[in-house]
């Protein structure tokens, strides 16, 4: 049985960022929806679960392309429901996903705004909208946040992506 390992992202819309991570090898499951976090703001916010298989796909990768298809450098008027995050399951999960960000900050030109946090809950998005961009590739919405974001993803990662979720 293969190992498998589960990390929270938030990057904006959900819809998004589910998309992106459902497109990559190693990764098992995306659950869409909203995460809160153990910290004095502890509203939900908009994030995914991504359960993935750490001997294909690592922590660290999942971070960089999390860090490179959402704006993990600038505030949203929205923030606290868009946040940049990172929610961990562990302490020590917790300090390599830190490790991580430190590392990739060179590769920016602004300060990372992406926050690490301890998970806490998560509350999965209704049925109709889950696989949002395998169900609704045509729609304007996909055309115009989704695809920029894997076309992005197809650039600089493309030896991550399982060239079968990529269709349209």
């Amino acid at each position: 049985m293969a190992r498998q390992t589960k990390i929270g992202l938030g990057g904006g819309c959900h819809w998004c960022t589910e998309a992106v991570f459902q497109s990559l090898k190693g990764v098992e499951k995306v659950a869409q929806g909203y995460v809160a976090s153990i910290d004095e703001n502890s509203t939900f916010s908009e994030a995914v679960i991504v359960h993935f298989n750490p001997d294909i796909i690592s922590l660290r990768t999942l971070i960089e392309i999390h860090l490179h298809t959402h704006k993990s450098t600038s505030a949203h008027s929205m923030r606290n429901k868009y946040r940049s995050a990172i929610y961990t399951f562990s302490m020590e999960q917790s300090h390599e996903a830190n490790n991580i960000l430190n590392d990739f900050q060179s590769e920016f030109n602004n300060q990372l705004i992406t926050e690490i946090y301890p998970f806490s809950e998560f509350k999965p998005s209704r049925e109709a909208i889950q696989n949002y961009y395998q169900k609704n590739p045509k729609k304007p919405f996909c055309k115009q946040f989704i695809n920029p974001k894997l076309r992005l993803l197809q650039e600089k990662f493309s030896n991550k992506i399982n060239t079968n979720f990529l269709t349209n």
